[in-house]
């Protein structure tokens, strides 16, 4: 297979030797040379050097066409909060001072929503999700509550974020909903409640309606998802949206790598029970670090689902200690490495590299061996969080796939990832 990937021009680089007890060299099946390219894959980026570069080099440009991670807002609120935090020589993303220099601006934002809010609906909600842009960016780059809040100061900010964004969405002709899901498979640690968002289409209509159920990523939750949201009912779908385990107001145990099964076991018979949705016709679309997840309820939940996507998703390279070492200095705005040792419930970054690969590589599991339902990897091949041959790892495993991978693209595969994925999403939806 490796001399396959080669032919069409992604190869996989060098193989590892290792000795084994009588001295013969046997053939170890880990990549070392990633396909992100040994300078890239070295280099550490610019932005990690300060708020400032950080500011200038990276979110400058998507901030002013309001694109990932600032969706919903707008320039001329972050401009200002920026050049504060450059002045005051705030470089710690993960510091209350940085946290709370976003809130002035955002709590305005919502102090002119509310006074509008009757005479202008259409305009509060435009100032709402501006507040809320703020607030998502104030709590970067993770938060959890998963044994305890790991951080009072970024907690607060979700909590306003949330609070804001819901008033938006009440606004909206399809509004969306907070729906607390019981966790009827709970077990060990897991809490009893799922939080989750629900967004139905307009129905010409009664009937049940077809489901894309949105597994959220590291730091992209529940109210970060306007436009998906929008996609999927103007399409005549319903969207659910969820938080994966070790982040947010996710209920399940993080350190336990069965609680993502019986986590959508509960989501999925509620939905059930629930009777608006078409059961016959629901999709799963991973994002990220919700891209895992996504392979393993395809494999563990087949009969299930009518197909998922797998956006950027890491599952068993990405959990190996060199490549986790490596990708501190790309391009995620912050390290990297200390939001996922706690996402996967480890107390510290050590133990997290040397054990995080044997507990949740879906490889290593076996889970990759299994019958999958369709399954679409989507991914830039310059991917520097989730390494592309993580991707192309599940076409030697299991049943077939299918796969859209950007050439020199970064994490995620965007810009043009979604001109592949709906799609593709229509297209299985009609089958």
């Amino acid at each position: 297979m490796q001399g396959l990937w080669r032919g069409l021009g992604l190869g996989l680089g060098k193989t590892k030797f290792v000795e084994d007890g009588g001295g013969e060299a046997e053939q170890k099946k880990e990549v070392r040379s990633w396909r992100i390219g040994k300078e890239a894959y070295e280099k550490k980026m610019v932005h990690h050097q300060g708020i400032k570069q950080l500011w200038e080099s990276k979110w400058k440009f998507p901030c002013s066409i309001s694109v990932y991670p600032f969706h919903d807002g707008k320039f001329e609120d972050f401009e200002p909060v920026f050049q504060d935090l450059i002045k005051r020589n705030i470089n710690d993303g993960t510091s209350a001072e940085y946290t709370k220099a976003f809130f002035p601006i955002a709590a305005s934002l919502t102090s002119k929503g509310d006074e509008i809010l009757t005479s202008n609906p259409k305009q509060a909600s435009d100032l709402y999700l501006r507040a809320a842009c703020l607030y998502r960016i104030a709590r970067f780059p993770y938060i959890s509550a998963f044994p305890t809040v790991n951080d009072d100061t970024k907690w607060e900010a979700w909590t306003l974020q949330k609070a804001v964004y819901l008033k938006a969405a009440k606004t909206w002709e399809q509004p969306v909903t907070e729906v607390m899901i019981p966790h009827t498979h709970k077990s060990g640690e897991d809490r009893s409640e799922i939080p989750a968002y629900a967004r139905f289409p307009k129905q010409e209509r009664k009937g049940k309606v077809p489901a894309v159920l949105l597994m959220t990523g590291l730091d992209g939750y529940r109210p970060d998802n306007t436009q998906r949201s929008e996609e999927f009912i103007n399409r005549g779908w319903a969207a659910v949206i969820v938080e994966i385990p070790g982040t947010a107001d996710c209920p399940a145990d993080p350190k336990d790598p069965e609680s993502s099964e019986r986590l959508w076991d509960s989501v999925l018979g509620w939905m059930e029970k629930d009777r608006r949705f078409d059961m016959g016709k629901v999709l799963v679309w991973g994002l990220s670090s919700g891209g895992y997840h996504a392979v393993r309820i395809a494999h563990t939940h087949k009969e299930r689902l009518k197909g998922v996507i797998a956006q950027g998703a890491g599952v068993h390279e990405f959990f190996d200690k060199e490549w986790i070492e490596k990708a501190d200095g790309h391009e995620y705005p912050f390290l990297l490495s200390p939001a996922m040792a706690l996402k996967h419930g480890y107390t510290n970054v050590e133990a997290y590299k040397n054990g995080v690969q044997k507990k949740f590589s879906l490889l290593k599991l076996g889970i990759l061996e299994k019958p999958s339902t369709r399954l679409l990897l989507i991914n830039g091949t310059h991917d520097g969080l989730m390494p592309i041959e993580d991707s192309i790892l599940l076409f030697d495993h299991g049943t077939p796939k299918e796969a859209r991978f950007f050439d020199k693209a970064l994490h995620m595969g965007y810009p043009m990832a979604n001109a592949s994925v709906y799609p593709w999403m229509e297209s299985v939806m009609a089958s």
